[in-house]
């Protein structure tokens, strides 16, 4: 049963403009060149428009005509979100917080259409597949923002995507074509495709991808989605990818089938055809098609492709669990650090400072350096002053030998960007791991969660500096970590370096904390972030 709650309207209300043909005239006039001032008059006079009584037609060809150019500031506004760290600052989340409520705005309206077809409006007559169309859309647009932000949606959104769908499924609208000019590509579209993309698009790990990422997914699913059809039951062979299941009363997207309850508002999703649709694309970029020539991007590479290509396929068309390793539950806490030289700091025991010559340690460092090779962590006086105050609190809610997932403790701290790296302490051991915020995100309460994919090895705080007289990068010492080989998984010793220093083929003096010295031809880059790059090294 459909439920739309809605605000009565109000005979106060007094939106600049009340019909079709005033709206026309106020959008010409409307400045775009202030694009804030644009965004927030837009929102003003849209849910002012909400307020006021006025009949269906006239609202829906109101809210048709508003669109475009919502369409057009909400995406020129969503730029200046673009790769920001987590949580958003003051400012950020104020700009975040208006986009959503002009997706909402807009929604609200086409409910109240929607509303008036219910109730026998007959100038809506042959309207229900396009306001149900429109509201799924622009919910999806809701839910999309928050996506690509990183904070976490509320779960009504489920149960509204779910009962529009219901509902359209009641009336045998789910497959009814529409007219959506805005997509100038696929300018038709339908209940079932919008439905099947946001579901699809929240089952992809999208804290795991980037903004370009989410967005050329989302236009592919756009392509894709209507090759998947939604049924009552399923059956699945060994060896197809598992179908996902569905349901319409919960307030939550997919699961896979095996672990869903068999109900009246079960739905199933057989991923067999886009399992099929995503191994073709691949193949065809790694024979040498451009994306361009497989239908997939105007403006992307195939190697990007390819990757977006296959973690897709991961984590729509197979088992969860074999893709992340066992994954279990821990009753512990961890402390983590963040930036290079909090993470040195910790590591060696000494905040890291320009290496000067051995009579400039403390007595006690001396000793332990010529005894161990390094400065004890636990050694009395030999925490880095002012290192303590750089950790923070986090909470393990599940871990693997691959890595973890984690929620801080506090609603304020360090904002973290994903690809970053980070130190973090089990609160059972004295050793620090190293690690790369795989993904991101703010939860309902306002705490931050963060994945963690630990890197190989023990690392050990070293400081490098470059050689040579074509030198790119400052002469000075930087800190840096060396990860030793790990024979058993073949796995060969690489430098934790800062972003920017990899240059195939370039010489760095490596400095231990003892002090002893060799240099290091960089060979390879293994992988980069936000602010580090791994690299295989040779010694010189």
């Amino acid at each position: 049963m459909l439920t739309l709650p809605l605000e009565p309207t109000d005979d106060r209300a007094n939106p600049h403009f009340k019909d079709a043909e005033s709206c026309a005239q106020w959008l010409g006039q409307l400045q775009l060149t202030n694009l804030q001032l644009a965004h927030s008059l837009l929102l003003t006079q849209i849910n002012e428009l909400n307020r006021y009584p006025m009949r269906g037609l006239e609202r829906l060809n109101t809210l048709e005509l508003l669109r475009e150019t919502v369409s057009y500031v909400q995406d020129d506004y969503a730029k200046k979100l673009i790769a920001k760290p987590l949580p958003l600052n003051e400012s950020e989340l104020m700009v975040f917080v208006a986009i959503v409520q002009l997706w909402r705005a807009l929604v609200s309206g086409y409910r109240r259409c929607l509303q008036a077809y219910i109730v026998g409006d007959v100038q809506l007559e042959g309207c229900g597949a396009l306001l149900c169309q429109r509201c799924l859309l622009y919910s999806g647009m809701e839910i999309f923002e928050h996506l690509r932000t990183g904070y976490e949606f509320d779960a009504k959104l489920w149960l509204q995507l779910h009962e529009l769908y219901a509902f359209a499924e009641s009336n045998n609208w789910q497959a009814e074509e529409v007219s959506d000019l805005l997509n100038i590509k696929h300018p038709h579209s339908n209940c079932h495709s919008i439905y099947i993309k946001n579901l699809l698009a929240c089952h992809a790990h999208p804290a795991e991808l980037s903004r370009s990422q989410l967005q050329l997914m989302d236009f592919w699913l756009t392509q894709w989605s209507s090759a998947l059809t939604v049924e009552r039951s399923y059956t699945s062979s060994k060896g197809d990818a598992p179908p996902l299941a569905v349901d319409l009363n919960s307030p939550q997207g997919l699961q896979p089938a095996k672990q869903a309850a068999h109900t009246d508002s079960t739905r199933y999703l057989a991923m067999v055809p886009l399992s099929k649709l995503l191994r073709v694309k691949t193949i065809l970029l790694q024979q040498g098609q451009t994306p361009q020539q497989a239908g997939l991007c105007d403006h992307c590479n195939s190697h990007d492709c390819i990757e977006l290509l296959i973690f897709l396929h991961q984590s729509w068309c197979e088992d969860t669990n074999a893709r992340f390793g066992e994954r279990r539950p821990v009753a512990q806490h961890a402390q983590l650090c963040y930036k290079p030289e909090a993470i040195y700091a910790h590591l060696s025991g000494k905040l890291f400072k320009q290496p000067k010559q051995d009579a400039t340690l403390g007595s006690t460092a001396r000793k332990q350096i010529e005894t161990f090779g390094r400065v004890l962590q636990n050694a009395p006086g030999s925490g880095p002053e002012g290192a303590a105050a750089s950790l923070e609190t986090w909470g393990f809610d599940n871990e693997s030998i691959l890595g973890a997932s984690l929620t801080r403790d506090e609603l304020f701290g360090e904002r973290l960007n994903r690809n970053q790296l980070v130190g973090l302490r089990p609160g059972d051991t004295q050793t620090f791991i190293l690690g790369i915020t795989a993904w991101a995100n703010i939860t309902r309460t306002g705490q931050l969660q963060i994945g963690v994919r630990y890197l190989p090895g023990i690392a050990e705080a070293v400081n490098i500096r470059a050689t040579g007289v074509n030198k790119t990068v400052s002469d000075k010492y930087a800190p840096a970590f060396l990860l030793p080989a790990i024979a058993a998984l073949k796995i060969p010793a690489s430098l934790i370096i800062p972003r920017g220093w990899f240059q195939q083929g370039r010489v760095v003096e490596v400095m231990r904390l003892n002090t002893e010295k060799q240099n290091a031809k960089m060979s390879f880059s293994v992988e980069h972030g936000f602010d580090y790059e791994r690299v295989g090294f040779t010694l010189v």
